[in-house]
């Protein structure tokens, strides 16, 4: 096919179609990245003045969560229209300029795509609920009668990630499935008029020069509308944990095996490109299937949620880390990495939360019980990335973690944006803390988010993590990570490890096939340290070995 050209977008033709197998992919949250016109919510403007931040880093590509029209039921996961962009961001053109000067610089650009659910606000649901039961509008989503007397009861068990009932009912009777916010009306993937329209939406992004997709919630598209509609028969377990009720491949709405025919559809679209797009899956699933998504015949690669919830053990992360590198082998694809992202709480506060912490009420607590050691958990998660970054696959970060950025628990309720807080009664505060705006200078308003004050208010110390309190200084988180990806994109080559087994207990070292190994001290006590020339330590070495909660790269 013919890939119509984007003025000032090169032609990518000549450059590696594989080189997302081991990419460092950096995810910009638009609404918090950076703010161009002074309104208070980070747009496509800003990320493009900001686009130097990325080069100089030396990340591969940036993936842009949505920024889409939305009404911002849930973050810009709702979407109006999947072939625009909100006016509030700017519009097709800014993206068309950001895209070009990203590749420009020498980065791709990944887009989500939402094919779970549309906003209640776009034209296919407005529709449907003026067109009524039984009409073809309504079955492009999933509209149900009620259960009792009058309907007047959800015609399933099923429960929102966000919390209650997956369903909500219209002036009509009728009801229709949310697998999240109400505002967020999940697709019938049986309809064929919806496969004809993603098909068309891939094509609108990749025509105007994206490198790839991240598909969110890439297992709940396909379910079980079959009739009656089957209860969980446990409608306390919402979410991924009522998996573990039913066979592989065969719950009502997750992980359905006839959801793979979509993305086999979907790649003969993306490999008709020259080169070929990427995409990857957030797929919330065990391993073993989570590889099925990577098939290169599908996605081409999925998320590595197991290796983001493992907590700071070696032996637990060894275990995820060989069993994750199995799976992407299995898959014939190539592993991925992530420790935060915009819906967990950041790593530089995650990973030094006791184990049993329900960080649902720690958040509630405003990070007070237990109190956290800002210190030691920026220690730990220095450690944890440069572990991460040495380990075979793609890398995904998330903006500010260059940074240090620790979670903003203390965020006053008044302000808080994520529909988590009120769906669920005021018991979960929801994800905001990880969204709050990055800090790039010292002073002003927003810390150089823009002209004015954030959308979400930003706290007092984060001038000192700020780009401009990190740019040039010895030491600094932000240094780290450019000397780490420097080094990466140097020493990386094949992809496979070899564990070394005669180490003290709590430590972890591998050694690449290209000649260098890394070594992560997870015990509270320094180790001495193998022979090869210290390339990179995530902290200072004591007195020639490696202190507690650090990393060190040596070449053999």
């Amino acid at each position: 096919m013919t890939v119509r050209s984007t003025a000032g977008t090169p032609d990518l033709s000549s450059k590696d179609p594989n080189w997302w197998r081991q990419a460092v992919i950096y995810q910009v949250y638009p609404r918090s990245f950076a703010d161009a016109d002074g309104d208070g919510l980070g747009d496509l403007r800003g990320v493009t003045q900001r686009l130097t931040h990325l080069a100089a880093l030396g990340v591969d590509a940036l993936w842009l969560s949505p920024f889409y029209p939305s009404e911002l039921a849930d973050g810009g996961y709702d979407v109006d229209d999947y072939r625009d962009v909100d006016p509030r961001l700017g519009t097709l053109d800014d993206f068309d300029a950001m895209a070009a000067e990203a590749h420009r610089l020498g980065l791709k650009v990944i887009v989500d795509l939402v094919p779970n659910h549309t906003s209640h606000r776009h034209a296919w649901f407005r529709e449907a609920l003026r067109a009524g039961p039984g009409s073809a509008a309504r079955d492009r989503y999933v509209f149900r009668d009620g259960r009792g007397e009058q309907g007047e009861l959800p015609p399933t068990d099923w429960q929102s990630v966000f919390g209650g009932s997956a369903w909500r009912r219209v002036p009509d009777g009728q009801w229709y499935l949310h697998l999240f916010a109400p505002q967020q009306p999940d697709l019938n993937w049986e309809n064929e008029q919806v496969r004809a329209d993603f098909r068309t939406t891939l094509r609108f992004w990749c025509d105007r020069g994206v490198d790839g997709f991240r598909v969110d919630v890439a297992h709940a598209l396909v379910k079980d509308l079959t009739e009656p509609l089957r209860d969980l028969g446990a409608p306390e377990l919402s979410g991924e944990a009522a998996l573990v009720r039913f066979a592989p491949g065969t719950h009502p709405f997750y992980d359905r095996d006839d959801v793979h025919e979509v993305y086999r559809d979907w790649r003969k679209i993306l490999d008709a490109y020259t080169p070929p797009r990427t995409a990857v899956a957030e797929a919330w699933v065990p391993g073993a299937r989570r590889a099925l998504y990577a098939r290169p015949d599908e996605l081409g690669q999925a998320f590595n949620f197991e290796y983001l919830q493992t907590g700071w053990d070696a032996a637990e992360l060894r275990e995820v880390i060989t069993g994750s590198l199995s799976d992407a082998r299995t898959a014939g694809a190539s592993a991925t990495w992530v420790l935060s992202n915009h819906d967990v709480v950041r790593h530089a506060t995650r990973l030094v939360l006791p184990p049993d912490t329900d960080t649902d009420a720690w958040l509630l607590s405003g990070g007070h019980a237990p109190a956290v050691d800002t210190a030691a958990g920026l220690r730990r998660a220095r450690a944890a990335t440069l572990l991460m970054l040495a380990l075979p696959g793609s890398a995904y970060l998330y903006q500010g973690e260059e940074l240090g950025l620790p979670e903003v628990a203390d965020l006053p309720t008044e302000v808080l944006q994520d529909p988590i807080w009120e769906q669920t009664g005021h018991v979960r505060k929801g994800r905001d803390g990880c969204r709050v705006p990055l800090p790039w200078t010292t002073d002003g308003p927003s810390y150089g988010f823009g002209a004015g004050a954030a959308w979400l208010p930003q706290p007092p110390d984060y001038a000192a993590y700020a780009v401009q309190a990190q740019d040039g200084t010895t030491g600094s988180t932000l240094e780290l990570y450019r000397t780490a990806l420097r080094l990466r994109r140097k020493l990386l080559d094949g992809e496979a490890l070899t564990w070394s087994d005669d180490v003290p207990a709590d430590v972890l070292r591998f050694d690449r096939s290209d000649g260098w190994r890394c070594v992560t001290n997870l015990s509270g006590a320094a180790v001495d340290l193998p022979a090869g020339e210290v390339l990179l330590s995530s902290a200072p070495l004591e007195d020639g070995r490696l202190g507690p909660d650090t990393t060190v790269w040596l070449a053999l």
